[in-house]
């Protein structure tokens, strides 16, 4: 990164002391190519965010240059610390250039969300968010007071990418902005919301994980059996909207997978253990990064993941992003403008079918070695989606693609209908960047039609 002049770092580094609860902080490099901040989204509740500015920057009224918005997963993980640095932003771990950043595709938001992860942080424990609804509402609220900040954001298409959780949260934020710009209230081109390896099923996912694995020769006919058994209770307990039950189904579930498959690695299936993040990026972060930052608050302490902010989110985190329980009937007008009243009773009602109907672009990508979500549980619930065009979409071919060994490997398989899109990753985990950067750098400049192609 950049460093910050003298004189704006002494300034700030005075602010930290003494931070005013009740105004957004705003800093940068003197360039102008990095942007971070400080948003109260509600009482004693500051949300951190990070805005790198591609030096691939180009635009034209007809491809207008792209904005991403990162959301990490967990929920817990820093999208500002461990999604940038480990996956997808312009500096590796060891702050080396990352020859695939996807900065070469588009601008990148990163936001540390929900509010007590990483850089974000609360007055008061009681200022946690308890619902993944106050999630959303806390990020929409970020997103129209960053639209004043970054007065880029009013002419680059913001697309939405979630990972893991975060999907779970792009998708309900993606509804709250499309609404918004529906309303005129909200002055903003949403580009797209992207759903990578993402938990918008549980059920679906522990259903999916016992037959995965043991199609890898990673659980036997015994083991295999009694998850499965465990995967239906889950289903029945979300069913009977019993989150909490089903969440300790499912983490008994998961203990027996890790015991019973030999250890196996849920991110990858195909790599040896579970292996925890770089050492060295928590020393980094707390010192060169925050030092740098200059607005961090002298007592905040980063970390990868907040399990306050997970506990906090407990009885929420088996609830699904999908409406299973309606009747499967043709979406129309009347009943979305229904559901703007709806979504305060039923913090899932709709997501991502609403989008669909909205006409978002609504991307879905999955790796092929992820045991979190297997691709075999994100067809599952694709297929449950009320969307008028799933059956037109179900119906088509999917094409294979290359880009990194041109004529040599398929590196995936992608099927498009309309605004609706599924990557197959092969090779891949959990977490796609990561374990096929190339790959993903390209996928990627295709979703948000970024105007350069990546070298």
């Amino acid at each position: 990164m950049g460093m910050l002049a003298t004189a704006t770092l002494f300034f700030l580094l005075c602010l930290t002391a003494q931070f005013p609860r009740d105004a957004a902080i705003t800093a940068g490099t003197p360039d102008g190519m990095q942007k971070w901040g400080y948003i109260t989204i509600r009482p004693k509740a500051h949300m951190f965010w990070l805005l790198y500015k591609s030096p691939q920057r180009v635009s034209s009224p007809a491809k207008p240059w792209p904005t991403i918005m990162w959301l990490a997963g967990g929920p817990g993980v820093s999208g500002v610390g461990s999604s940038n640095f480990e996956e997808i932003g312009p500096l590796d771990v060891n702050l080396k250039p990352r020859n695939t950043t996807w900065l070469q595709k588009a601008d990148l938001l990163f936001v540390d969300a929900p509010v007590g992860v990483g850089f974000s942080y609360v007055d008061d424990p009681s200022a946690l968010a308890k619902t993944d609804l106050q999630v959303a509402m806390d990020v929409t609220e970020l997103i129209k007071a960053l639209v004043n900040e970054l007065p880029t954001l009013q002419s680059s298409p913001l697309h939405l990418v979630g990972e893991s959780y975060g999907g779970k949260f792009a998708a309900m934020i993606g509804v709250n902005i499309a609404r918004s710009i529906r309303a005129g209230s909200l002055n903003l081109t949403l580009g797209g919301v992207v759903l990578g390896g993402s938990w918008i099923s549980p059920e679906d996912f522990a259903l999916a994980a016992p037959l995965f694995l043991h199609s890898m020769s990673r659980m036997d006919d015994n083991a295999v059996g009694t998850a499965i058994t465990m995967g239906i209770t889950v289903k029945q307990q979300v069913a009977a909207q019993q989150f909490l039950a089903a969440y300790d189904t499912y983490s008994n579930l998961t203990h027996l997978i890790y015991k019973k498959s030999g250890h196996v690695n849920i991110n990858n299936i195909m790599a040896a253990i579970n292996t925890p993040g770089p050492e060295n990026l928590t020393d980094v972060i707390n010192s060169v990064i925050k030092e740098e930052f200059g607005i961090i608050p002298m007592n905040l302490t980063w970390q990868e993941v907040s399990l306050n902010v997970f506990d906090a989110l407990t009885s929420n985190f088996m609830r699904p992003a999908i409406n299973e329980a309606r009747k499967k009937t043709q979406l129309n007008w009347i009943y979305l403008i229904v559901a703007e009243f709806m979504v305060l009773i039923n913090s899932t009602f709709l997501q991502v079918d609403e989008l669909l109907m909205y006409d978002v672009s609504v991307t879905v990508y999955n790796g092929q070695l992820d045991v979190i979500c297997p691709t075999i549980g994100a067809e599952s619930w694709l297929k449950k989606l009320k969307w008028d065009g799933l059956h037109q979409f179900l119906s088509l071919p999917r094409d294979p693609w290359q880009h990194c060994t041109p004529n040599v490997l398929t590196q995936g398989f992608v099927r498009s209908y309309k605004n609706l899109h599924f990557y197959w990753v092969i090779g891949a985990g959990h977490m796609v960047p990561m374990d096929q950067p190339c790959i993903a750098v390209h996928m990627i400049g295709n979703i948000v039609k970024s105007p350069v192609e990546v070298v």
